[in-house]
């Protein structure tokens, strides 16, 4: 039986996890259904907060894309999560879901919903699961770190705790969204232990842009669809995608800016800005616009026959005029080219906690293949927190889901390793 005193209780041991979100939530699990005691804690008043934040316009679990192709989405930390996925997998995570009772489909572009498109009722079955299975949950109580005698300190509504464990799990999120939960507070409280943390920074993020002011006014907030998207670094890598971005006050984002953000941020921070070019009319050659604008406009003003003559809304005229002369806009040679092309400079990720994820955080070199800090044994770290990004499409909570199962099995595999029984008195 595990037999160490849980803080000033006198409870018999437990795995501490902090943090409840997708990750924590699923090393809990596997430690309760061991039958492992298992006490969770967090500092909002309730667990998922951004698992139900990001399942707000349809909860997109993972991608039903082929593993190898699934695989590089994690960039240069595929070698780190691969061997997570391999133990819990999209095809794995799918049939979890299904196992709480929520049905899934997959979508036109390959990403997996539950039928109902929302993340609350999957959350409701899932904690109602780890409540049965004994998991106990401390809301408000935030991780101050460790006293000097090793043990954990929250600061609660009711002042300050500490707690003894047999192991514990850190799940605290990155440093996006600080509303709800994910403020990175924790990173100097790990770096004080001698614990290897890459600095957090923005990831699936939106980056400034100097518009006119004019041109700011009448179009931010708008989206620019049917574009295609290229760019390339000055290490070779590239990018080029059809899709859609958003232009807001300050700059662009949306899905397209999201999936390049880490090889911009990486371009920005070498160079001091990102140089992105957008073809306006992806699917028709250059020489095909220019015959079309070329042809008579009469009555109609430039707008009217850009738009007539070959799909070119205000949104995107606008975006011309921002990088044009009047020569060149009313030369249809120079203007086409524009089109197929347009410059766009890049010159700062927006601020992180405006950004849907984060990278930076825990070494992958810090931890060992069961997630277990390697100078500080016992102590596990799964989900956002450690240091890898990925795009959205399922591959953030596929990996958090998968980080957290493996740390819960680490954490059975270190308890029988250091003698201890799996399950509570």
């Amino acid at each position: 039986m595990i037999s160490l005193t849980v803080g000033n209780q006198g409870n018999h041991g437990t795995v501490a996890i902090i943090g409840g979100g997708p990750a924590g939530l699923m090393a809990a699990e596997v430690l309760s259904q061991a039958g492992v005691k298992v006490d969770l804690y967090d500092a909002m008043p309730s667990v998922g907060r951004k698992f139900l934040m990001a399942g707000k316009g349809g909860m997109n679990i993972t991608h039903s894309e082929p593993f190898d192709k699934f695989l590089s989405r994690y960039g240069s930390r595929q070698s780190y999560i691969k061997p997570m996925l391999d133990r819990f997998g999209p095809e794995a995570l799918r049939a979890w879901v299904q196992g709480l009772g929520i049905a899934t489909f997959i979508g036109s572009s390959g990403k997996v919903f539950p039928v109902d498109m929302k993340a609350a009722p999957l959350l409701r079955a899932w904690l109602h699961r780890l409540r049965a299975n004994g998991v106990n949950f401390y809301m408000r109580h935030q991780w101050l770190g460790w006293d000097d005698d090793g043990m954990l300190r929250f600061l609660t509504p009711e002042g300050e705790k500490k707690v003894s464990d047999d192991a514990v799990v850190l799940a605290l999120g990155g440093g996006s969204w600080a509303r709800l939960g994910s403020t990175g507070a924790w990173v100097p409280l790990l770096a004080r232990r001698g614990i290897s943390v890459e600095p957090l920074q923005p990831s699936n993020c939106g980056f400034d842009v100097v518009w006119s002011e004019f041109f700011r006014s009448r179009f931010a907030g708008q989206p620019l669809k049917s574009v295609q998207a290229s760019f390339s670094n000055s290490t070779g890598a590239e990018f080029c995608q059809l899709g859609e971005l958003v232009v807001t006050a300050d700059g662009v984002e949306g899905s397209l800016i999201y999936k390049m953000s880490a090889l911009l941020r990486e371009q920005i921070a070498v160079s001091g800005t990102a140089l992105i070019y957008l073809d306006l009319a992806p699917g028709r050659d250059k020489q095909f616009l220019i015959d079309r604008i070329s042809q008579p406009r009469g009555k109609h003003s430039m707008a009217n026959h850009l738009r007539k003559r070959i799909g070119i809304d205000s949104l995107k005229a606008g975006l011309l005029r921002e990088a044009l002369s009047k020569e060149d806009f009313d030369d249809p040679v120079r203007l086409c080219e524009a089109i197929k092309a347009l410059p766009v400079k890049l010159l700062a990720a927006r601020p992180i906690d405006e950004a849907i994820s984060s990278a930076g955080g825990v070494t992958f070199e810090a931890l060992d293949e069961r997630l277990m800090v390697r100078s500080a044994p016992g102590v596990f770290c799964a989900g956002e927190m450690l240091d890898w990004e990925a795009p959205t499409g399922g591959y953030l909570l596929t990996a958090c889901f998968a980080g957290g199962r493996v740390a819960g099995e680490g954490v059975l595999a270190w308890l029988q390793s250091e003698g201890k029984s799996l399950s509570a008195s």
